[in-house]
């Protein structure tokens, strides 16, 4: 855990005292209760969605995007976006000033750049002429450039058919009924939903359906809920199921969510 309290203290909380900094990268270190909300805002800069703990459910432009710890959500400068908090959230933010407009994606966050995000925390929120702070900035856009991107998005249909059947899964992720049927509630054939999935959501169906479930259960574990609970109310028979393709998706354990609450 980040033990820099004191220099935390003399920090800005306001993002927007880091938008014109003289350097090409500031950070900001908050921390957010579970439950607490930011309404939909942009920024001047890139930004860095960054958690050492806790997730964030962050929703832009019709997409929804979970960010559990060691994981990072990068986004363009000027895009509105809103956060929600699901356990206690650690939040360590970085406005970039790039030179070209960011691709907005869930990076993996390595020891590595984890460890250079909370140093350049440590730093004045001026570091200029500061050669370290300098250094560790030029570290971090390095490491950036080498961070694997993660499926980690949930986007949102237009078609008001398929809207309906997302909805419905989205409200209760463990609905376990069948492509056929669902369509048939929607009054589309099950044809024309797959097309639409497709088109609109760039993925099938029961691939849209497992990250939902996942953004569920990532949730879940963040408050505290045991395994075999978030499974269950996720879709799963069992938490041994519900763990292995947990790991499998994520090459992070379930238990470890709940770890760094």
């Amino acid at each position: 855990m980040d033990t820099t309290g004191k220099q935390h203290q003399s920090r800005s909380t306001n993002a927007d005292d880091y938008q014109d900094l003289p350097q090409s990268m500031a950070v900001l270190p908050k921390v957010f209760e579970d439950g607490h909300v930011i309404a939909p805002h942009s920024h001047k800069r890139d930004q860095l969605l960054y958690a050492i703990s806790g997730v964030m459910r962050v929703t832009a432009a019709d997409t929804s995007w979970i960010v559990p710890p060691d994981r990072a959500l990068l986004m363009p400068a000027r895009q509105e976006h809103g956060v929600e908090m699901h356990g206690k959230v650690q939040m360590r933010t970085l406005y970039i000033a790039s030179v070209r407009q960011a691709e907005m994606k869930v990076l993996s966050v390595p020891s590595l750049l984890r460890e250079l995000v909370v140093a350049l925390a440590q730093e004045p929120m001026d570091y200029s002429n500061n050669n370290r702070a300098e250094r560790i900035a030029e570290l971090i856009a390095i490491e950036l450039e080498r961070c694997e991107t993660l499926p980690l998005s949930i986007p949102l249909p237009a078609d008001p058919r398929l809207q309906k059947l997302c909805l419905q899964i989205m409200e209760d992720p463990s609905l376990s009924a069948s492509f056929d049927h669902l369509a048939a509630e929607t009054g589309a054939s099950a044809k024309t939903l797959a097309r639409l999935c497709n088109k609109q959501l760039g993925m099938s169906l029961g691939e849209w359906r497992r990250r939902v479930r996942f953004a569920a259960a990532m949730e879940l574990l963040a408050k505290g809920t045991p395994i075999k609970i978030a499974a269950s109310a996720c879709g799963y028979s069992s938490a041994a199921a519900f763990s292995h393709a947990f790991r499998k998706e994520f090459k992070l354990r379930p238990s470890e969510l709940q770890s760094k609450r």
